[in-house]
């Protein structure tokens, strides 16, 4: 490991415990900073009310850190939004916003989005089918930002049990992101979770950054934001514990490509030799092919967009 990365896992990965909640409500007051929850969502009926009572609960009835959640719909069949709006959400269909620019499936382009559907000064992303969810995965990752003006991106770290057994790691953080992260970004090498859909992040950083539109987001984003703030503008957070549904080893096969491309553009932005992934499946006459497309498209940085600069402007 680098020198600079055993002193950034020395000064900027920090415990939930290391900032109280008074002290990270007090830095609130005192720079006028406001804070936007997002949870992106896609048939999460079963766990997105949860998330949505623990944080409006804890984080904005009980204390007032949180000024705006959000749960963006990107086209849930079953319940969510209505769910959701139950439980005390501003819910927005992914397809309303920026109608202008055909929405594509992803989580990315839902992150995306959002920035033009929330006003917060910081911008905090939560998935939406965590399971046993605490108000520490959202007060925990924007205490630095609030606490520390030369913070500017904060990844939640946590074990990922599977099957109960302890884990530090997703199966796909593990087997694609690390080491992609360790060959060829080693600043990077100190972040637990990389892929974690739980961070946050100042909105001046967010909007100047291209987002990919798939599962790619993630790493995409960390890179991205290495090059453009540097190391020491990033930060990781000790939340706990961090349940969820698990995908089937196909389904992490496809993100496992997508988070592979998104590295391959940033490496060389080369040539495209061949954006798909074949997978196979029994059926009764043996193993038939599956071909699934990867995401390549991104989306531009948001400062481009002219809608979202007329909203700055009014």
């Amino acid at each position: 490991m680098l020198e600079e990365v055993e002193r950034w896992l020395a000064t900027h990965s920090w415990s939930v415990t290391d900032r109280p909640l008074q002290r990270i409500l007090a830095a609130k007051q005192r720079t006028g900073q406001t804070i936007s929850v997002v949870l992106p969502a896609l048939d999460e009926e079963e766990t997105v009310g949860d998330i949505v009572t623990v944080i409006r609960r804890e984080l904005v009835e009980r204390v007032p850190l949180v000024d705006e959640l959000v749960v963006v719909d990107s086209g849930s069949t079953d319940r969510t939004s209505e769910v959701a709006a139950a439980a005390g959400a501003r819910v927005v269909h992914r397809d309303t916003i920026l109608p202008r620019i055909p929405a594509v499936p992803g989580k990315g382009e839902v992150l995306w989005r959002s920035l033009l559907v929330t006003r917060g000064d910081i911008i905090c992303f939560v998935d939406a089918d965590l399971r046993e969810f605490s108000a520490d995965f959202v007060s925990g990752i924007v205490g630095p930002l609030l606490t520390d003006p030369g913070i500017s991106l904060v990844k939640a770290m946590y074990d990922r049990p599977l099957a109960g057994a302890a884990g530090q790691g997703g199966r796909v953080t593990e087997l694609m992101a690390r080491p992609l992260l360790n060959m060829h970004w080693p600043q990077l090498a100190g972040f637990v979770q990389p892929l974690g859909g739980e961070y946050a992040a100042r909105r001046g950083l967010l909007e100047q950054l291209p987002f990919p539109v798939g599962y790619g987001v993630e790493l995409g984003m960390l890179v991205d934001a290495l090059h453009l703030a540097g190391l020491d503008a990033l930060a990781q957070v000790d939340v706990g514990v961090r349940k969820h549904r698990h995908q089937d080893g196909q389904a992490l096969g496809r993100m496992a490509a997508a988070i592979y491309r998104t590295a391959q553009l940033r490496l060389a932005r080369g040539h495209l030799i061949r954006p798909a992934l074949t997978q196979f499946e029994r059926d009764e006459d043996g193993f038939a092919p599956r071909t699934y497309s990867v995401d390549t498209e991104e989306r531009p940085p948001m400062v481009e967009i002219a809608e979202y600069a007329e909203r700055r402007v009014a």
